[in-house]
């Protein structure tokens, strides 16, 4: 009989605490002692019932952040059977699979003395459906599991659960891919969201669980887009402090030798939720100057390649060892436009020597610039073989030491900034035209006034 009433007593604490449910559904991995699992569970039910719209779970691998989404999952619904809620994956196995074991876990039947979804929550039970998408007994749709390449046409979800969004660190590196991810979240599960019942997701929820792979990432992009007002954090690192997490999940001998075969980059994202483009970002701060010293001023132009390039023309004065930028222009406008911009520009700063590529269409550019110009720039036409990836590489290490910038660039060149400071040497970036235009400034000192 005390044994009976100790095992109820569980079950209604599990009614109402999302902790207490994840203790009774598996003690063995909610152990007391790990209380950052009980700061996971409580901070998420009280995100659940709040005003705020969106919270970011990052944590290292193992630790239980998929297994507590899910077992949130199983809660809520057993909280209020009329919630709707929608998961997303990578792809749509992953995404399955998060929504078979909610499924599985709801009609459970219990075998032995292991307390089941049922014993907590008798009045909620499964209709029917398929594996990702099914309903409780007296509601229509209640789950929907979908992946950016799914649909969520027609469904509404007043929670939805984002997981494991990145596939790889290939992925998380191409700027492309992160954009395309971005739009698949603002343009089609923003807009699935709807308002839900008075207790649970009183306004609709994202919570969103990632490893913090690029700046650029949807959590990053979350981060700057949405007021705290709006936004809940919860980040763990594997080792903060001098110590680890869990250290009978993953051990400091353990962590220690994943940095010793492990990539910096990667062992930054996966265990200390340090984005790896910062890690692996070609150029570190840039220096600034408050004054210009008198020199020849230069200029290096690098026309767009393409409809989706830049043309970058940097105008700059080179004087003692040091490259002092005067000017950018960096703009996808069209070449009449650009000619107008770069004559002006050069007539504006008195440029003494212009260097322009000829290549795709730049020595007619070129000529164009020339009949516009008020002064006596001199421009020199080049065709530049050498490729990009590798220019840019090589030159690196002196256009972040030897190239200074005025104060307040970041805002003054403020997509210029963001093409330098997001390039990444270890990734597919979107756009090398900023870098690139950076190494002609190397290569035109190094060709007017030798060794650099």
């Amino acid at each position: 009989m005390r044994d009976m009433k100790t095992e109820e007593a569980k079950r209604e604490l599990a009614r109402r605490s999302l902790y207490y449910y994840c203790r009774l559904r598996a003690p063995d991995f909610y152990k007391p002692e790990r209380q950052y699992l009980r700061e996971l569970c409580e901070k998420a039910e009280r995100f659940i019932k709040s005003d705020k719209r969106v919270m970011l779970i990052n944590m290292p691998p193992r630790h239980g952040k998929s297994r507590t989404a899910c077992l949130m999952c199983e809660y809520l619904l057993g909280r209020d059977k009329g919630l709707k809620i929608m998961t997303a994956s990578y792809n749509e196995t992953l995404s399955t699979m998060f929504s078979r074991s909610v499924r599985d876990a709801l009609a459970e039947k219990r075998v032995g003395g292991s307390s089941v979804f049922s014993d907590v929550f008798p009045g909620v039970s499964i209709k029917g459906g398929s594996s990702g998408m099914w309903s409780i007994k007296g509601e229509s749709v209640s789950y929907l599991a979908t992946s950016p390449k799914g649909s969520a046409t027609g469904f509404g979800a007043n929670i939805i659960i984002i997981d494991d969004i990145i596939r790889s660190a290939e992925e998380a590196m191409n700027e492309g891919a992160l954009e395309a991810q971005w739009r698949w979240f603002t343009d089609t599960m923003l807009s699935r969201l709807e308002d839900g019942g008075e207790e649970f997701a009183p306004t609709a929820k994202v919570i969103v669980i990632m490893t913090r792979w690029a700046n650029g990432d949807l959590a990053g992009r979350i981060e700057k887009e949405f007021t705290s007002e709006k936004l809940c954090v919860l980040r763990y690192k594997a080792l903060d402090n001098g110590k680890m997490l869990c250290e009978d999940i993953l051990s400091r001998s353990a962590y220690e030798e994943r940095i010793r075969l492990t990539s910096p980059e990667i062992v930054s994202a996966n265990y200390d939720q340090e984005p790896m483009d910062i890690k692996g970002r070609l150029y570190s701060d840039f220096g600034e100057y408050d004054e210009v010293p008198q020199g020849e001023v230069l200029s290096y132009t690098d026309t767009a390649d393409t409809g989706s390039d830049y043309l970058c023309s940097i105008i700059f004065t080179y004087s003692g060892g040091y490259a002092y930028v005067l000017d950018v222009l960096y703009t996808r406008e069209s070449m009449e436009i650009t000619e107008k911009l770069v004559a002006e520009s050069f007539d504006s700063f008195k440029v003494v020597r212009a260097r322009i590529e000829s290549n795709n269409g730049g020595r007619g550019f070129a000529r164009a610039v020339k009949g516009r110009l008020k002064g006596c720039t001199h421009i020199t036409t080049f065709h530049q073989s050498a490729g990009k990836a590798t220019r840019i590489l090589v030159n690196s290490a002196w256009v972040n030491g030897r190239v200074l910038f005025p104060k307040g660039w970041q805002s003054r060149w403020h997509e210029f900034y963001g093409a330098v400071s997001s390039y990444n040497r270890i990734g597919k970036n979107a756009h090398d035209d900023a870098p690139d235009a950076l190494s002609g400034v190397a290569e035109t000192v190094q060709k007017y006034y030798g060794g650099i």
